[in-house]
């Protein structure tokens, strides 16, 4: 018999996922820009910020998309 898990700890540790991937994605974004700064525009800030950006956009988007798979499970 499986047993139950409550849903503030699935969502408890789907929000830790989520923060420790929003850490990882932008700091991802950060190298890579940092690296496309150095060696192709002559280093400029932008790139930087910008893989920075998509780092965090794709980590919420990961989230977003994860915690309203737990909701709407829940809800059925």
């Amino acid at each position: 018999m499986a047993t139950q898990v409550l849903v503030e700890e699935e969502l408890g540790r789907k929000w830790d996922r989520c923060f420790s991937d929003s850490l990882l994605k932008f700091g991802g974004g950060l190298v890579l820009g940092s690296v496309f700064s150095l060696l192709f525009f002559k280093r400029r800030r932008w790139p930087i910020l910008l893989g920075g950006g998509f780092g965090v956009g794709m980590a919420y988007s990961n989230c977003e998309r994860d915690l309203n798979a737990t909701i709407r499970d829940r809800s059925l």
